[in-house]
């Protein structure tokens, strides 16, 4: 029996592989290499799949490799669009110039993926343009590039406002080399350069560039990034521009703020130093307290100086070394004058100099403030001017009681008591009689300066004072009179030179008190004598000597004429037969007690005798002559300052 086969089945084709099209999803999802997809195709080929599957896995490759090249440029896209956004934040932040500047070249080069970037500015001042920033650059002198205008693929780019790219920068002959530019792009090793314009409005104000050192050819996406960071650049610069104009704005602004503040306080400053002045003149205020209202005004330290530039008494600190030339400045020009950090304002009175207030502050005095010190020294000139003409009215009605209480002190001793009274002085209490000479001359007269001088004194003293009969003449109670009349001269020698002054008293009441003027012009009549100008002396200091010489007698030719020899002698020789003659007088006429008190021996005191006897003649020790001797060594004494 014969068996029928049955036929064969027909051929089947062979369906993709039920992975081929997930692989490729797979792969997608794995974000695979491109050289990946070719994989499923290879493995299909080898497990014998016919034409169609093939066909079918090719199409899907090529759908998937597309999608895939989606993907990396929308992951493009978005990192793109993060770095924009991340600039943007930048500005918005304000930043430094210099941090968004640097961020963009960073991010510029990050995301074309060169191996530099870098940011041109063109500097209008010196007509080049300049490297600002670099990032991925190793050359120094490619880092410190300047550009002439005009030259290399930036003055391209900034010619034409309009990006600019190369493939191959030496090669390129569409833009200007320079030696500079190449020998900088040279040694950083640069080949491919993208540049694109930083726009202010119309105006190219610098470049950005992104470079590799490799030939590349940069993509129209990759310019249009470039671009944008670009504009944000110009962004950036042009904020940075703003900000400097606004700052600069407000720093004019708040300087005019702070003048405007200024001037309002040195006005209010002004005005109240103005009107303490006022209550100060109104109340009878001092020059001190002019002092005080100055520094509590201004600040600082016033010194109030007299007429010839010293400070007084009460004139506070003690001023700058030598005021004397500022003064005399100060007075001419009206104006205060600044000599390092002293200040000095003139005090003057109808063109006469009187005085000057000088202010140690380090700080710089303002025009208003010089205003306010030198209406102080208005105001102390008006003080010291209506002190002065009181001191006038007080030194002469203080002169003309003095005068009568001298010339006529029966006539009415109750009213000179009364009038003294009114004046602060009590004739009533002991006074020192103080009769003073001015100056070298005999005729003399009595100075301005000194009487006005006296009189203060007397004043302060409650005393008297006054000008009687061409002599200066004080009345000072409670005080001695040999330090009464040292108290006179020292007082007035600053202002009158040489003074003599003569003292007598104590005396009370008028009488009194006239007796003792006679007595103290006595005494000062014997210090001229005697050749003592510019001394001091009380008439109990001069003794019974005051009466013998005192009437205008030439002390000086009887002293020469009794001692001659002996004083000759001693000059020349270098001996003291002076000093042996004072000593034997003093012992009584005994060498012996003579020699103990000049501790020398008995022989040599009896030698020294010998030699004055052969000197002024034998008789020298007879009583008439003796007593002429002994008063000559009296007057030589009295003559040299020495007691009698």
């Amino acid at each position: 029996m014969t068996t029928s086969e049955s036929p064969p089945a027909p051929a089947r084709s062979a369906a993709p592989a039920p992975g081929g099209t997930t692989e490729f999803l797979e792969l997608l999802l794995g974000d695979a290499a491109a050289i990946e997809y070719e994989r499923p195709l290879v493995q299909a080929r080898a497990a014998g799949a016919d034409p169609a599957e093939i066909g079918e896995l090719e199409r899907a490759k090529v759908l998937a490799l597309q999608v895939r090249e989606a993907f990396q440029a929308r992951r493009r896209r978005e990192s793109e669009l993060s770095a924009l956004f991340d600039t943007a934040s930048d500005l918005a932040r304000l930043r430094s110039v210099d941090s968004v500047l640097t961020a963009i070249v960073r991010r510029a080069r990050q995301l074309l993926g060169t191996d530099t970037a870098y940011l041109t500015l063109n500097d209008d001042s010196r007509g080049d343009t300049y490297m600002r920033v670099t990032d991925g650059t190793v050359s120094a002198w490619f880092q410190s590039l300047r550009l002439p205008m005009g030259a290399g693929l930036g003055g391209l780019v900034a010619q034409t406002a309009a990006p600019y790219a190369t493939d191959s920068y030496f090669t390129d002959t569409r833009f200007r080399h320079t030696e500079d530019i190449n020998g900088g792009v040279r040694e950083e090793g640069l080949v491919a350069i993208l540049g694109v314009p930083l726009l202010r409005g119309s105006q190219v104000i610098g470049v950005l560039y992104a470079a590799d050192r490799t030939e590349r050819t940069f993509e129209r996406s990759e310019v249009a990034l470039l671009g944008s960071l670009a504009a944000h650049a110009a962004i950036a610069l042009d904020n940075a521009r703003l900000l400097e104009e606004t700052r600069a704005a407000l720093e004019e602004l708040s300087a005019t703020s702070r003048e405007l503040r200024a001037h309002s306080a040195s006005v209010e400053r002004a005005a109240g130093a103005h009107d303490r002045f006022i209550d100060l003149v109104l109340r009878g205020g001092g020059v001190e307290d002019v002092a005080v209202a100055v520094t509590e005004v201004l600040g600082g330290r016033l010194t109030v100086l007299d007429q010839d530039g010293r400070a007084t008494p009460s004139g506070g600190d003690p001023g700058p070394p030598d005021p004397a030339g500022a003064l005399s400045l100060a007075r001419t020009t009206g104006r205060t004058v600044r000599d390092g950090d002293w200040w000095t304002a003139a005090v003057t009175v109808n063109d006469e100099l009187i005085g000057g207030l000088v202010l140690g502050r380090e700080e710089e005095l303002s025009d208003s403030d010089q205003r306010i010190l030198e209406r102080a020294a208005l105001v102390t000139a008006l003080l010291l001017l209506i002190r002065r003409s009181a001191g006038e009215a007080e030194h002469r009605v203080r002169g003309e009681l003095l005068g009568e209480l001298l010339s006529a002190p029966t006539r009415d001793p109750d009213g000179l008591r009364e009038r003294a009274r009114r004046l602060g002085a009590d004739l009533d209490r002991p006074h020192a009689v103080v009769v003073v000479r001015i100056g070298g001359e005999a005729d003399d007269g009595v100075g301005t300066r000194a009487a006005a001088a006296a009189g203060h004194l007397a004043a302060v003293r409650g005393g008297l004072a006054g000008v009687h009969e061409g002599r200066l003449v004080l009345c000072l109670p409670d005080v001695a009179p040999g330090a009464a009349a040292e108290a006179v001269r020292t007082e007035l020698r600053s202002s009158a030179g040489a003074v003599t002054a003569g003292g007598a008293g104590p005396a009370t009441g008028p009488e009194a008190l006239a007796a003792a003027a006679v007595e103290a012009a006595r005494c000062l009549a014997t210090l001229v004598a005697l050749g003592r100008t510019g001394q001091s002396a009380s008439a109990e200091e001069l003794g019974f000597f005051g009466l013998l010489v005192g009437e205008r007698r030439d002390v000086g030719a009887f002293v020469r004429a009794t001692l001659a020899p002996v004083l000759d002698y001693d000059a020349k020789r270098g001996t003291d037969l002076v000093a042996t003659l004072r000593a034997w007088f003093d012992a009584g006429g005994s060498p012996a007690r003579a020699a103990e008190a000049l501790r020398v021996h008995v022989n040599t005191v009896t030698q020294r005798l010998d030699r004055v006897a052969r000197l002024l003649g034998r008789d020298w020790s007879t009583p008439d002559r003796a007593l002429e001797v002994q008063l000559a060594l009296r007057l030589h004494r009295l003559a040299e300052g020495g007691a009698g």
